[in-house]
């Protein structure tokens, strides 16, 4: 199996797509400007204790206050307290952490109001990015994590992921991270530290270290709140180091900055892999280039057709997601109806498993398969599920078919689901109903380009239409785009693009930034 990975970087959003076989498997995208980002630690201030909800909500700079309940201030919270408290007293020593005399752990059924008070400072992770009208859900129990280790402030325990088997290698990087370890801080081994060197363990966990010590320094000078005191990381970076396997053939980018951070990124985690970043110089968009755009149009939507013209329908609601099958104008007169309902489902099964990591859908998933009587085709469904979901990173659980032919997932969520729109606005009309003739569309495009050179002063641009379009500037050898580059100059470049519609247009400058040329008329 082929993986490839690819970063489209724009001036307002980033996206990440990864493919397996040229199939798209998953896509991520977020806005350049979006600050809310899982792993951030904000310093800030408890706002409103709510005793009945064992609970409290913090000030994270978002539009609704973010949610920290008791359980999620973790056992070690006395301690944590207790430094804070000297951090913030103290605004030019960074007090040593070592030095900090363990307390008394917090017990389970503890109460709220009884360990924080309203308007006090606390260091706060976000585990939970903001979902429809809900804030950030936050975790007083810090992490920062690396390739191969995450290390957590206070706590004091080492733990060796449950997926390496093997007794002795688990003996080692326990004796191996409790040689290393800070005091007063627990360390996760993650599985990729199998068989690592203690050389490179170390040095991941100087750099975990460092992380933190910046952000005590970063909250210990703060002097607003809230005050961001730890990123993540840059937006590409982030994103990445939630898909990167070594085993990907390649990793292409079309942002030069972005490529820098990112070959430096996979250079401290697998520098053997740094040779398979690479930077996308084609003149056609890179998600078109490699044909990813057309598996995201036909990926997203509330219909999605898969092989042998069946087709799922998928809605969102606030409380779970709802996924129909249907067998479609699909018919095969020489199999019996279980033969056909099993075929199908099963087929339902691999593009479900596909669904759930592509949309990122979390929370509770219901899914209404072709009805089955056979007990063994029922099991045979649901070991296809699960095996299918074997690929997926996210935690979930699959429970067996009910009498009512319903399967329910439940998955891991902590960011919302990725809903892409692919019904595009009336390009010609921009809702109004009234159009302009098609066969004036190329002197509009050329009006455009008289004024971006002659009112704006622009000499070298990109214009983008939709293919078709391109195609019928670009046809003959005295084409459009030949008279135009003839009158105009070198400077205007065409490039076809499969994200618009037949007769919409985007005007680039040098820089990858979109021109605003169209006329009040045409957007309102």
């Amino acid at each position: 199996m082929t993986s490839e990975l690819f970063i489209d970087v724009h001036p307002k959003k980033i996206s990440i797509a990864l493919t397996e076989d040229k199939r798209l498997m998953e896509y991520q995208e977020e806005s350049q400007e979006a600050s809310f980002q899982v792993g951030n630690v904000y310093l800030a201030k408890v706002k409103k204790l709510m005793p009945g909800l064992n609970s409290c909500f913090v000030n994270v700079g978002y539009e609704k206050d973010a949610f920290l309940h008791y359980l999620d201030l973790g056992p070690q919270f006395n301690s944590y307290a207790k430094y804070m408290k000297r951090l913030m007293s103290d605004r030019k020593n960074l007090p040593p952490q070592d030095k900090i005399t363990p307390q008394p752990e917090c017990p389970k059924d503890g109460s709220i109001q009884h360990v924080l008070q309203q308007g006090q400072e606390v260091l706060v992770q976000i585990v939970k990015e903001p979902i429809s009208t809900k804030g950030p859900r936050l975790t007083c129990e810090l992490s920062f994590a690396g390739r191969f280790l995450v290390l957590m402030p206070f706590q004091d325990k080492v733990n060796v992921s449950a997926k390496i088997k093997n007794q002795k290698e688990r003996a080692r990087l326990k004796q191996v991270i409790e040689s290393i370890k800070p005091d007063n801080c627990g360390v996760i081994v993650r599985t990729v530290a199998e068989g690592k060197k203690a050389s490179e363990l170390d040095n991941e966990m100087k750099i975990l270290t460092q992380r933190w010590t910046d952000t005590l320094v970063r909250a210990q000078k703060a002097k607003e709140m809230p005050t961001l005191v730890y990123e993540e990381s840059s937006r590409a970076v982030g994103m990445l180091r939630d898909l990167f396997n070594p085993t990907y053939e390649g990793i292409y980018v079309n942002d030069m900055n972005v490529f820098q951070e990112v070959r430096n990124y996979v250079s401290l985690i697998a520098p053997e892999r740094t040779d398979c970043v690479k930077m996308y110089k084609g003149n056609l968009p890179i998600f078109d280039n490699f044909d990813i755009t057309r598996q995201i149009k036909s990926g997203f939507g509330t219909t999605v057709t898969y092989k042998g013209g069946a087709y799922l329908i998928i809605e969102h609601t606030e409380a779970l997601h709802v996924i129909d099958v249907n067998s479609g104008n699909r018919t095969k007169k020489e199999d019996t109806q279980e033969v056909n309902a099993l075929e199908v489902n099963l087929g339902a099964a691999d593009e479900i498993a596909r669904q759930l990591r592509l949309r990122d859908m979390g929370g509770i998933i219901v899914v209404d398969f072709i009805d089955m009587k056979n007990a063994e085709s029922k099991q045979a469904l649901y070991e296809r599920m699960t095996e299918n979901m074997k690929k997926d990173r996210a935690r979930h659980n699959i429970l067996p078919l009910t009498k009512f032919g319903l399967m329910q997932i439940t998955r891991q969520r902590v960011r919302p689901v990725m809903d892409v729109k692919v019904e595009e606005v009336c390009p010609t009309c921009h809702g109004t109903g009234n159009i302009k003739s098609s066969l004036l569309f190329t002197k509009v495009l050329e009006g455009k380009i008289q004024m971006i050179q002659n009112r704006l002063g622009i000499k070298s641009f990109t214009l983008h239409v939709h293919p078709y379009v391109y195609a019928y500037i670009c046809q003959g050898i005295c084409s459009l785009k030949m008279k135009w580059q003839w009158r105009y100059g070198l400077g205007v470049k065409i490039i076809p693009s499969q994200k618009l519609g037949m007769l919409q247009y985007e005007f680039y400058d040098n820089h990858g930034h979109e021109m605003d040329v169209k006329e009040e008329i045409e957007i309102r």
